[in-house]
């Protein structure tokens, strides 16, 4: 299916609301728990859910949810995530990805990557413009959530940083999407660095709060936490 034809798919109300179900949990999720958060039968989530599957918006699988094994465990429930593929839509076609690779490429070979992290955080100054550092986590989450990061926030962060520098044993930020994901891929110290520095000029790097590399797979590898001079 086609890139138009499969976000077509998400036109119908019930559909949407499941994948957007699905995809805020970053999680397999089960066909009672989703047509039950999208308020609907479980014969109509499941026949969705198999729909935006076909579709390439969803993958699927199967598990036993009890949490239990060998014999009276039940059945495998079919399961589903968002897909690891990506969909765009462009009119007319437009080709920035392979730009941003070339671009990318050029840099890390030139041994360009303080001056991109610089103007990335320039970018970011200019996007948070005249408003203060972010105030508390609450902020950062809309900020960030506005800028596609999808943040999600976890109870306690991880003890240490990269190389050994102090984390948080607090509430952090974390982001199930990376709006440079496929660029990413192909270059993460130079597009993760480009990155942090993005968010520090958009988050501040003198208010309350402070943004940090902590990779995890499958999320970006910057996460957001309280700053250890607010005296949290």
């Amino acid at each position: 299916m086609n890139d138009i034809d499969a976000i077509a798919m998400l036109q119908d109300p019930v559909r949407r609301r499941l994948y957007e179900f699905v995809v805020a949990q970053g999680r397999e999720v089960g066909r009672n728990e989703a047509a039950e958060a999208a308020g609907v039968a479980r014969t109509l989530a499941a026949h969705h859910l198999d729909r935006l599957t076909e579709a390439g918006l969803l993958e699927s699988g199967s598990r036993r949810l009890t949490g239990r094994s060998g014999p009276g465990a039940g059945r495998p429930a079919k399961v589903y995530t968002r897909a690891r593929a990506e969909r765009s839509v462009s009119l007319p076609a437009r080709d920035y990805r392979t730009a941003a690779e070339l671009l990318a490429e050029a840099a890390e070979q030139a041994g360009l990557d303080a001056g991109l992290c610089a103007a990335a955080r320039r970018r970011g100054e200019a996007l948070r413009g005249s408003a203060a550092p972010c105030g508390d986590l609450e902020e950062a989450m809309r900020t960030l959530a506005d800028r596609g990061y999808e943040p999600h926030l976890e109870a306690n962060g991880s003890p240490e940083g990269p190389e050994g520098a102090t984390g948080s044993a607090g509430p952090v930020v974390r982001m199930r999407n990376c709006p440079f994901h496929a660029v990413a891929e192909r270059f993460p110290p130079l597009v993760c660095g480009m990155n942090l520095a993005l968010l520090e000029g958009l988050l501040g790097t003198d208010g309350p709060v402070r943004a940090r590399m902590d990779a995890r797979p499958g999320e970006c590898c910057v996460v957001v936490e309280a700053s250890k001079n607010n005296g949290d």
